[in-house]
């Protein structure tokens, strides 16, 4: 026992002065007036030792032997700042770093999509282009989406005073179900269709700290429908921004919003955001043409018949979202946080789609989250519901009603039930259930990153669009995928980056999906050889989808037509893309550079809706049990099949110049094309008119567009000057088009501009236009900015989407206050 005491009392001499001779690092970081930047990195350099600034941009780091250490000290937006500090055996407090803005920062920011896990944007194996805080903290509109459309390398259109869409490397649709969209890593799409949540997204402008857009297959890391590309939302933790803001904007179209944020720091462990937003307005006048064959005064149809286009039934131009957000956020310990958030939203307004418009009404979404993260862990489980009662087809219910008149309905019998007797109402309450777990470490010179994420689709539409037949009858679909991904450094300049994706869809079976690529780091920027498959899987609707009393069934399980032959049910689309890659400064802080060509091999399209013809079966089930309408019809079917194969080709190129330090200009530019084998009449002609041409590939992508931009931004005024031009180009997709005159026949009617092509109009091509918008603010003080926008300021008529207004001018005024 005495020896024991000695050996504890030697021991405890040793441990104490050593522990005493621990030193550690202080100070604060704000920028140049003098505000704290809450949330900023220090970093001790090659180490992983580091923390942020809190709330009063104040910093510590203890425990640290006495020697001479290297800080990196970061913010998004802002000039990286490293600085040597000798430690002692006591605190040694830097004093106050300011650090000064970039405006060509984007080789600074850090982004999390390309790999799943933090880097540098020019470290990433991924093209990923990024829409900073900033950027969004001085677009004086409610609607943040408007910034895609200076994104190079995006397609991006609007449909109208609210509705933008973006599609990635051609192949656009008005139903685009290809490019994936996130909220703060969980699935924003609708369940039953696929498609990206657009307006009805519960997120507001000033929560959203970032959005990375990653142009072309991510697959691999995010599986099916991140085919041709990603946008991914990120919000803003409310211990990194805190505070209140309340936003008031108004504006032409009778556009009124009213925005509020309020996020606390309640203790060291606990915090808490929460928002809301009110926005409402009116669409642009256009009523879309209906074209119906009607019967002529003794009731017969044929060449006596009425054909002429009617106004949409009962259009309502009126538009209105109420949508926000409430998180919590529990400190577990330092470094690992336990996150629950809700949020919601509810939103009315006029949709483009295949055929026609949608009148979107009271269509409510709602999503459950609770994650978990930590240096080496990721947990999340999400539930997404989705709900509409009234929502219909404006296209159908209109040709409805002109029926009921036909059939000696009084007006007022023609406008009720009868109008939707064909299926033109949308009924939907369907739910998704999301889990995923991640690990990632660092193992000798590798480091890995393995996880799996499952999903259960249940999607109810009341019998309504969908072959369920009730409220109680849910069409259930489960995938569930296992990811990892290996990256190793070579001497700090060159990494490798290997990445693998095994996805079991329910329906579809197993499919595997690689990702490899290389990054080699200059001084200025890198260079990046990427290769990566991308897989896009038929959505519920295309698997059993039962559109207008069966018309338009989906195809899950195949088809018998009426001479023996069989269409195949559909499966899952694919892609090979080849991306050689820059990002970097040519000059220091004076021009950036971001830069890419890609070459895709694309097969086994997902095509739209097209007529196969009269059907005897679906799955060995006769047709006349399946179709409701199957009186009307006689079997005959629209669907959705596999076929073809489409190599595209392009470059982006993005130029960033900094004129002063606080005024800069972008350059993009953006190149697309394509080649098909003419001669593969059997894989290509989709159409089956014995050739293959435009109508068999449906690009539907300008082959160049081009945006220049100048941005301002100092203490106190901000402002930018973008100009866009689209080339023009022909769309087609089912039974909408815009095309100029030519010697080709589209559902079997020639293609004349500005002339009826079946059942709606064909305006003529889109693209082919100069838009350009101006935008201005003023910071008052520290808490009062006011800001203005003119969207389209020479008012230059043009159609950037088909069953879409004609966009015209707008232009808005906000007031903020943040305390």
């Amino acid at each position: 026992m005495k020896k024991l005491v000695i050996i504890a009392f030697i021991t405890l001499q040793a441990v104490i002065p050593a522990l005493a001779q621990q030193g550690g690092i202080t100070g604060k970081i704000t920028d140049v007036s003098g505000d704290p930047l809450i949330g900023a990195s220090i970093i001790i350099e090659n180490t992983t030792t580091g923390t942020t600034t809190n709330v009063d941009g104040t910093f510590s780091i203890s425990n640290l032997a006495p020697q001479t250490y290297t800080l990196q000290i970061s913010y998004i937006g802002y000039e990286n700042y490293q600085l040597q500090v000798e430690v002692g055996n006591s605190i040694t407090n830097i004093g106050e770093i300011v650090l000064s803005q970039s405006l060509l920062m984007l080789s600074n920011q850090i982004v999390i999509s390309g790999t799943r896990r933090a880097e540098k944007v020019t470290e990433s194996p991924a093209t990923i282009e990024l829409i900073s805080s900033k950027q969004i903290e001085e677009l004086p509109s409610f609607n943040p989406g408007e910034l895609l459309a200076r994104v190079k390398g995006v397609d991006f259109v609007r449909s109208g005073v609210v509705g933008t869409g973006v599609n990635i490397r051609g192949f656009n649709s008005n139903f685009n179900a290809k490019n994936l969209q996130l909220n703060d890593g969980r699935y924003a799409t609708l369940i039953a269709t696929g498609l990206p949540f657009g307006p009805l997204t519960t997120q507001i402008k000033e929560d959203i700290e970032r959005v990375e857009v990653i142009l072309g297959p991510n697959a691999a890391l995010y599986g099916p429908n991140a085919h041709n590309g990603l946008v991914h939302t990120i919000t803003k933790d409310p211990r990194t921004s805190e505070g209140t803001t309340i936003a008031l904007g108004a504006g032409n179209q009778s556009m009124f919003t009213s925005r509020v944020r309020h996020a606390q720091v309640i203790n060291d462990k606990l915090a808490f955001k929460i928002t809301g937003e009110y926005t409402q307005g009116e669409e642009f006048d256009f009523v879309d043409s209906v074209y119906i064959d009607r019967l002529d005064a003794n009731g017969n149809p044929g060449p006596d018949g009425i054909k002429e286009g009617y106004e949409e039934l009962e259009l309502d131009n009126d538009f209105n979202f109420l949508r926000g957000e409430a998180a919590l956020y529990y400190s577990v310990k330092e470094d690992a946080d336990l996150i629950f958030s809700y949020s919601g939203s509810n939103s009315t307004y006029l949709a483009p789609t295949n055929v026609g418009r949608n009148q979107i009404i009271d269509w409510k979404v709602n999503q459950y989250h609770i994650r978990y993260t930590s240096p080496r862990w990721f947990a999340q489980a999400y539930m997404s519901t989705s709900k509409t009662q009234d929502t219909y087809s404006i296209d159908d219910r209109t040709k409805a009603y002109y029926a009921g008149l036909d059939a000696g309905l009084s007006d007022a019998e023609a406008r009720g039930e009868q109008s939707y007797a064909t299926g033109a109402r949308f009924i939907d309450d369907s739910q998704r259930y999301n889990a995923e777990l991640q690990y990632n470490n660092t193992f000798g010179e590798f480091e890995i990153v393995v996880g799996s994420q499952w999903q259960r689709d249940l999607a109810n539409s009341e019998g309504t669009y969908l072959l369920d037949q009730n409220e109680d009858d849910y069409i259930q679909v489960d995938q569930i995928g296992v990811y990892g991904q290996v990256e190793k450094k070579f001497g700090g300049r060159l990494k490798t980056v290997v990445a693998f994706r095994g996805d079991n869809h329910e329906i579809y079976g197993f499919n595997f999906i690689p990702k490899a690529g290389i990054v080699r780091t200059g001084e200025l920027g890198s260079w990046r050889l990427t290769y990566g498959q991308g897989i896009a899987a038929p959505t519920i609707l295309n698997m059993y989808g039962d559109l207008f009393s069966g018309l338009i069934l989906g195809n899950a399980e195949g088809f018998t037509l009426a001479d023996g032959t069989t269409i195949e049910k559909q499966t899952v689309e694919k892609v090979q893309t080849f991306e050689l890659g820059y990002k970097g400064q040519l000059t220091p802080k004076k021009l950036f550079i971001d830069a890419n060509v890609y070459y895709n091999i694309s097969e086994d399209f997902l095509s739209p809706v097209t007529v196969v013809g009269v059907t005897t079966e679906r799955g060995g089930v006769p047709i006349s049990q399946v179709q409701s309408g199957y009186g009307v019809y006689g079997g005959l079917v629209a669907t959705y099949v596999n076929f073809g194969k489409v190599n595209t080709y392009g470059a982006d190129l993005g130029l960033t110049y900094a004129i002063t330090d606080e005024l800069s200009a972008t350059l993009n530019y953006s190149y697309f094309d394509y080649s098909v084998d003419k001669d593969d009449l059997a894989a290509n002609d989709f159409n089956k008119d014995g050739k293959v041409n435009k109508l068999d590939v449906l690009v539907n992508t300008p082959n160049n567009k081009a945006s220049l931009g100048f941005n301002y931004s100092s203490e106190k005024w901000f402002g930018t000057l973008f100009t866009r031009w689209v080339q023009e180009y022909d769309y087609f997709s089912s039974f909408q088009i815009a095309a100029e005159t030519q010697d080709l026949v589209y559902r079997g009617v020639p293609i004349k501009e500005n002339a009826r092509s079946a059942d709606t109009w064909n305006y003529g091509p889109l693209g082919g236009f100069v838009n350009v918008d101006l935008g201005l603010g003023y910071r008052i003080n520290k808490v009062f900015t006011v800001s203005g926008q003119v969207t389209n300021l020479f008012d230059a008529e043009f159609r950037e989407f088909t069953a879409s207004p004609f966009i015209g001018r707008l232009y808005s005024l906000e007031v903020k206050a943040s305390f």
